[in-house]
């Protein structure tokens, strides 16, 4: 007797790059996890991938913050599933999401909260990060887990003059938590 193991989708834009690799980071801790099939798909080849989107367990969305705000983009993308919507075909799938901006701000959980809504909307079970802030004390590090201290999903800042280099290693380290904590949850719940 064979098992089918589960699938996690991280469905993602990133316009400088950044974000790419903490997409990658979120499918490399997805992957720890045994049981468990993870994929990158690009935003931008989300509207031909939407069937395949539909047979996902999970889907962590990611995308930079620009403006305060998810990205165009990936708004497109979430104006393009209002069909799925209609339909609620994601209804009880599991849902996450990440971000990204050049501040340790920049109103990047605004940009969670736009993710959440839309994963609400579609009826489906949102997780979160699932770890205390980090770096919050006076003997405290930006080398910490959860730096930035988000509980609703992955956050990360960049250095806008500098490629991944400019990326805190303790948030690349952070996505792979949420990508490991979303593919055991996908694996124990059954709708």
């Amino acid at each position: 007797m064979s098992s089918v193991n589960r699938k996690v989708a991280v469905v993602f834009h990133s316009g400088m790059g950044h974000t790419s690799y903490q997409a990658k980071a979120v499918r490399d801790g997805a992957g720890r996890v045994v049981g468990v099939d993870t994929e990158l798909i690009y935003v931008e080849d989300a509207r031909e991938r939407l069937d395949e989107l539909s047979s996902a367990d999970a889907m962590i969305f990611g995308c930079p913050t620009y403006m305060g705000s998810v990205s165009a983009p990936f708004k497109q993308f979430m104006d393009d599933t209002a069909p799925i919507w209609l339909a609620q075909g994601w209804r009880d799938k599991i849902a996450a999401g990440f971000t990204n901006s050049g501040n340790q701000s920049g109103d990047k959980l605004n940009t969670l909260i736009q993710l959440n809504v839309f994963a609400m909307q579609h009826g489906m079970i949102w997780a979160g990060l699932g770890l205390p802030g980090g770096n919050n004390t006076s003997t405290g590090s930006v080398q910490e887990l959860n730096r930035l201290g988000s509980w609703m999903g992955a956050m990360a800042q960049s250095n806008t003059d500098q490629g991944i280099e400019g990326i805190a290693e303790s948030d690349l380290r952070t996505a792979a938590c949420l990508g490991e904590r979303v593919a055991r949850i996908a694996l124990k719940w059954r709708p």
